[in-house]
């Protein structure tokens, strides 16, 4: 299993960046995780618009889905070949409806083949196996543990503290952990997202194999973020930003490799035990607010 970073900001994408965004690989199956704002054009560097599979989605907000309307059209609105079939799109019940209407009605309706979960439901996609938990958050949020050939990825999507995130991360070779700021969450959301300290214990007490902090705020310090995680947890520690690519089991593929609390430089590859190079990744903005 391989996973490629899109992007990992938070509420909106800053400068360079992308919001969520995941391309998870197995078997030649390629699966698309939140398909949030400005991860298009990330992704078309890695692949073909044609050649993704299935895309899962964890909730409704912007952030985590409205790339998705630039993607059925790079599927269908096209003179070069016939559009690509229709496209297999889970996601929380009416978690698509607002950016679904973003094109005249009909348009893309042969474009997405769209199969609604309840979270808290288990289901297969591809070679996954996909449990899904109803975590909480401003909409409903489906935390998402994807399995594989023995391998497994926990995603959080974005979520406050939940008993039922011990579940999720438990064991998991690799978590993907919302950490909207790095040590303290404003009280107006501090039960609907997280901190990196937050991630950090959850990590520890879960016994993940690694830890990748996303879905940072714009202004949040990454190296604050890992410094915050670290307190908590003693594996490796990355930030989410485009082009890291990790693996729950072996190294995904050669790069640069330095020592764990680091914060991945673009391009870059993590493994178990290894982090690469420090780098740049947010541009100052503003802390975290309701409804993101």
């Amino acid at each position: 299993m391989r996973l490629t970073v899109l992007g990992g900001c938070g509420a909106w994408p800053a400068a360079g960046q992308a919001c969520s965004g995941y391309l998870v690989e197995h078997e030649g199956f390629r699966l698309l995780i939140d398909p949030g704002y400005a991860i298009l054009p990330r992704l078309l560097q890695f692949v073909q618009a044609d050649d993704v599979d299935a895309v899962l989605v964890s909730h409704g907000h912007p952030d985590h889905c409205a790339d998705l309307n630039p993607l059925l059209r790079a599927r269908t609105f096209r003179d070069d070949r016939p559009p690509a079939p229709a496209l297999p799109v889970y996601a929380p019940p009416g978690a698509l409806r607002p950016v679904l209407a973003l094109d005249r009605p009909g348009a893309l309706d042969g474009a997405i083949d769209l199969r609604e979960f309840t979270p808290g439901e288990g289901f297969g996609v591809g070679p996954f196996a996909v449990r899904s938990w109803l975590l909480p958050h401003f909409v409903p949020n489906a935390g998402l543990r994807l399995e594989s050939g023995g391998q497994h990825l926990a995603y959080t999507g974005d979520t406050g503290p939940s008993p039922d995130l011990l579940s999720l991360a438990l064991g998991a070779d690799l978590l993907l952990a919302e950490a909207s700021c790095a040590r303290e969450v404003p009280d107006d959301s501090a039960r609907y997202l997280s901190s990196a300290s937050q991630a950090g214990r959850l990590a520890y007490r879960a016994g993940a194999g690694q830890l990748i902090l996303t879905h940072l705020v714009p202004g949040t310090d990454p190296l604050d973020s890992v410094e915050a995680a670290a307190e908590g947890y003693s594996g490796p520690i990355a930030v989410a930003s485009p082009g890291l690519v990790a693996s729950p089991g072996p190294l995904a593929s050669p790069g640069p490799l330095a020592s764990p609390g680091l914060v991945a430089s673009p391009g870059l590859v993590a493994s178990p035990g290894l982090l690469a190079e420090p780098g740049l990744l947010a541009e100052p903005g503003l802390a975290a607010e309701p409804d993101r």
